[in-house]
Parts: structure tokens; C-alpha cells; sequence
């Protein structure tokens, strides 16, 4: 029911018989308990540890300082650079309008009422403590549920790279970038020839396959902040950060020898892909504007033919022409038509 690895609580309180009744609780779920006396060493140990599960602060907690209370605090922890999104929850004899607007305003995650009467009343700490862990424990399973759910709304689902519409919202992010830092930025789009053909002959199953290939080799090639995704069935558009369009160029060369120049193997077949290339610059402008234009070079290299790498604008053009990579001692009996 809880998460396999230890549970690290905090516990701060200056209640020696509250200590007594509920260190032991914690202690018994296998957590590691720290036990402070006081405002500045709960904060001190709260901004130092990115592990706590619980933070349990009675609000009685003293101050050495005059100045801090337990708003001040709750506050710290909360904005602090070093703090980590640790659950707080309350211990309080009273329930105050204030730790309510605390609650709903997320600054707190939960109180515990106890009366002096209670205070040494060690089954009510463990009810209400396993109350804590369930609810944290399933609070973590729905982030993690969160979390895989918008991962995989980002994701092609086939190749594992980014969709159109994430690739575009991240465009839109590394563009501000460059408009605040004038550096550059180039669109690289890539179709793969003979789409029809290839996947009439092979079938959808081997043809996935081979798309799959074909986004592994790329992603070997490409460095950690440049950004791949799948726009269309046999297109991949690279976005590349501080990549000039003669680099952009350069690295098209670079897929069109080590991505499709050797053959895929598919079952126990040979196949020898290509593709085209349109290239387009963003010089700060709209995303949307620039993806047009790398779709136009890519028309220009669709009539060019097989293995053609075609600019937006101008451009050095450090190739020359398509370069056919079919050879006799290749080793391998390739697939033709």
C-alpha cells in the first residue's frame, strides 16, 4: 500500500508527551524520523532535504528568533529556491480561519485537531497517521498517472519522439530564445521516398519497424537539446538550436550517409532507404511561418529527386547533387524495384 522505498518524516514539536505517542507511529511504518525543537531548525531541515515525505509541524513550535513565527515559516519553505514540494501538515489544537485559507491555498496540505487530553492517545496518532500515508500514497499515484499521461500526450505514439502539435509549443519556446539571445535556429524536415511503395510491399507492421529504425538513427546523431519529432507518416522535422542553415545542411548530409545510407534489415531482408531534405532558418520569426518554409524546400527537394537536400532563401549549397550509395561490395543484397 505504501511506496517501497522508506518514508522520511519530519516531526517538529516541542511537546514532549506528543513526541512520545507519535515518533514511535512513524517510526513503526519503517520511516526515518527527525525530530526538531524549534521554527529555525524545522526550516533548516526542510530546505536541506529533497527526501522528506512528511513534514508534521505542531504549531506550537518555538522560535529562537523573536521575528519568526509559523507563517514565516510556511512561507520560507514554500518560495525558498532550495525547498522541494514537501506535504506540510499541521498539528493543532484549533482549527483558525487562517490554517483553512492555508489549506485551500495549498500552503499546507493538511491539519491534525488534538486536544491536551489526546495528546499521549497513541492509537488516535496511528489512525490519523495512516490516514496521512494512504492519502500521500495515492496523492504520488496520481501524479505519477499525471505525469504518464501528458508524456504520452507529447509523444508519437509509434516512434517515441515528439508529435506536431509538442513540437511546435517547444518551437515556440527555443524562438523566444532567440529573439532574446539573437542566436539561431533551423527547421530540418525529412521525407522518407517512396512511401507507398514500401509500405504496400512490406505491410504495415514492417514498415513501423522500419520507421522506428529510421528514429533511432537519427536520435544517435543529435545532440541533447535538439528537438525530434514526427509530423506526418514518413516525415521527421528536426528542430535545431543554435544551428546556422549551413550546419543544418551539414547535418542532412550527415543522416543522408549514416541514417539511410545503410540498409535496414527487416525480417530477413535487405532495404536501402533514402530521403529528402528541406532546411529553413527562423531568424526570430514565427514557428508557423518558418515549418512553411522548411515544407517548401522539402517540395523543391521532392522535385529535385531522391536524396536531394534543398534551402529556404539563401544558402551555401556545400554538396553536389544526390549521391548514390548502392554498391556491389556492400554486403548485402538490397531490395529493389
Amino acid at each position: 500500500m505504501y511506496p517501497q522505498t522508506p518514508p522520511n518524516f519530519l516531526l517538529a514539536s516541542p511537546d514532549p508527551a506528543l513526541l512520545v505517542a507519535v515518533e514511535p507511529v512513524l517510526a513503526a511504518s519503517g520511516a526515518q524520523v527527525e525530530v526538531v525543537l524549534s521554527l529555525e531548525a524545522a526550516l533548516a531541515s526542510m530546505a536541506a532535504s529533497r527526501t522528506l515525505t512528511l513534514a508534521l509541524i505542531d504549531t506550537t513550535l518555538p522560535a529562537l528568533d523573536p521575528r519568526m513565527n509559523i507563517d514565516g515559516l510556511l512561507a520560507a519553505v514554500r518560495t525558498g529556491e532550495s525547498a522541494s514540494r514537501v506535504p506540510i501538515v499541521l498539528i493543532s489544537d484549533t482549527v483558525t480561519q487562517v490554517w483553512i485559507d492555508r489549506l485551500a491555498e495549498g500552503v499546507i496540505d493538511d491539519f491534525i485537531l488534538h486536544s491536551p487530553g489526546r495528546t499521549a492517545d497513541v492509537p488516535y496518532w496511528r489512525l490519523r497517521i495512516e490516514m496521512l500515508l494512504r492519502n500521500r500514497h495515492q496523492a504520488r499515484e496520481l501524479e505519477i498517472l499525471r505525469d504518464a499521461q501528458m508524456m504520452n500526450a507529447q509523444m508519437d505514439h509509434l516512434t517515441g519522439v515528439y508529435n506536431r502539435e509538442t513540437m511546435l509549443a517547444m518551437l515556440f519556446r527555443e524562438t523566444d530564445r532567440v529573439q532574446r539571445l539573437n542566436s539561431s535556429l533551423s527547421l530540418l524536415l525529412l521525407d522518407i521516398d517512396d512511401f507507398g511503395h514500401w509500405n504496400s510491399r512490406l505491410g504495415n507492421g514492417a514498415w513501423d519497424d522500419l520507421l522506428c529504425q529510421v528514429a533511432s538513427r537519427i536520435t544517435r546523431l543529435l545532440r541533447s537539446y535538439d528537438i525530434l519529432s514526427r509530423p506526418g507518416k514518413d516525415e521527421f522535422l528536426l528542430g535545431l538550436p543554435g544551428c546556422s542553415a549551413v550546419n543544418a545542411v551539414m547535418l542532412a548530409e550527415r543522416i543522408r550517409a549514416e541514417v539511410f545510407a545503410t540498409a535496414y534489415r527487416v525480417g530477413a531482408d535487405s532495404i536501402r532507404l533514402s530521403a529528402c531534405f528541406g532546411i529553413a532558418s527562423s531568424m526570430g520569426r514565427s514557428p508557423v511561418v518558418v515549418l512553411r518554409e522548411a515544407e517548401q524546400a522539402l517540395q523543391w527537394a521532392r522535385t529535385a529527386g531522391p536524396e536531394s537536400i534543398q534551402c529556404f532563401g539563401d544558402c551555401p549549397n556545400p554538396y553536389d547533387g544526390p549521391v548514390r550509395y548502392l554498391s556491389s561490395s556492400s554486403g548485402d543484397e538490397l531490395m529493389a524495384w
